[in-house]
């Protein structure tokens, strides 16, 4: 059995924010001014750039993330991805996602961003409820959120929305109330996180003063379970660890990623994976905002230079990514990828002993992470790859 075709995607960075999340460690940046011009002119610079790097490729996807990439001016988003169309060939099922936030003032722009040629929006709704909103420290309340989920689903042809569960003090039946409700809202798509605690972040420092505790590991199982049985039962299968969609409606860039596809990043921060010259190397542009776009505007791009991704870490990063996914990891693409089969690829003692134990699946077309595999997920890699 063939390998699923992975895609190739470009990815395109909009690193600014009108406030900076507790949770979050994305590299997002708070500015009082933008030039949207002179931005628009360095983001078509730089995929001119990759463009050159990679004419004989068909782009199967395109990602507007961020940040906060609702805050782009629609013609921003309409020259990208004109100038993608351009320089590459593209699917004729192209997906063009953009990241929301359900505020106002970017769900004012949706019809002029659907228009522009976005065709797949992802809401950061979060929660359902105004309490843990005004907790996550998000700019919206639910009645917006509803709001703006109802707007994008008369602009866009496919809808998807985020929640965050596992908050502190939440119950089992309050995150089955939630999902309930969202169940009700009938995207085609949800992605439901797990609060983690993030270095670098407002709630890391509230965590290390004792200000801020996350209920604990049983619950979090109780949460994880509940959730997979619950949106299953609603046809909304998870497809990854943290994504759920009715068949059909995976986000196929974010399955390129998982299937360890290449990929174009561009923007500040961004990173991608490119196979040339039979060599996997890893691209990753400068994280400041202010300098990506002088050294795009001097040189063309705002990339350090590329690294060689050697075959162990090939193995890792394609193990890593693929055993998020309800498919697994192909055996034929690992064939493809790194020239071997798992059984060649990974200890077979501790191979057997994960299968034993019941957190991973092996057939002849696929190693998979069992339920209690996903749920132990960084423990399995760390045996299947130590």
């Amino acid at each position: 059995m063939t390998a699923p075709e992975p895609g190739f995607g470009i990815y395109v960075h909009w690193p600014f924010c009108l406030s900076k999340c507790p949770y979050c460690d994305f590299n997002s940046h708070v500015r009082d001014t933008v030039d949207h011009a002179r931005w628009r002119s360095a983001l078509l610079a730089e995929i001119d750039h990759y463009a050159d790097r990679t004419p004989d490729r068909t782009v199967t996807s395109i990602f507007f993330g961020g940040g906060t990439p609702s805050l782009m001016e629609p013609a921003t988003a309409a020259a990208v991805i004109d100038r993608i169309a351009e320089r590459w060939p593209v699917a004729p099922s192209l997906e063009i996602t953009l990241e929301a936030n359900p505020s106002s003032v970017e769900a004012d722009r949706f019809a002029a961003l659907a228009i522009a040629g976005v065709n797949r929006v992802s809401l950061g709704v979060q929660a359902l409820d105004d309490r843990s909103l005004n907790f996550l420290g998000r700019r919206h309340n639910a009645a917006e959120a509803m709001a703006a989920l109802a707007l994008a689903k008369r602009n866009f042809a496919r809808v998807s929305f985020d929640l965050i569960y596992a908050r502190p003090e939440q119950t089992v039946a309050d995150w089955r109330a939630e999902l309930t409700q969202a169940i009700q809202e009938g995207t085609e798509h949800l992605s439901v996180y797990q609060l983690t605690i993030e270095d670098g972040t407002k709630f890391a420092t509230l965590a290390a003063r004792g200000e801020l505790a996350i209920p604990d590991e049983d619950t979090q199982a109780a949460l994880f379970e509940m959730t997979q049985d619950i949106l299953t039962d609603a046809g909304m299968p998870a497809y990854e660890i943290s994504n759920h969609a009715r068949p059909g409606a995976e986000c196929r860039h974010n399955l390129t990623y998982w299937r360890y596809g290449d990929y174009v990043g561009v923007g500040p921060g961004a990173h991608g994976r490119l196979n040339e010259g039979g060599q996997k190397l890893a691209t990753r542009a400068h994280r400041a905002p202010e300098i990506w776009l002088e050294r795009v505007e001097a040189k063309g791009h705002g990339a350090h230079e590329d690294v060689p991704v050697t075959m162990a870490e090939r193995r890792a990063e394609l193990l890593m990514m693929g055993l998020r996914l309800a498919e697994g990891v192909a055996r034929a693409r690992l064939r493809e990828e790194l020239g071997a089969d798992a059984g060649e690829l990974v200890d077979p003692t501790a191979l057997k002993r994960l299968v034993d134990g019941g957190f991973l699946a092996v057939d002849d077309e696929a190693l998979r992470a069992t339920p209690a595999g996903l749920q132990r997920l960084n423990a399995v890699l760390a045996a299947l790859l130590g």
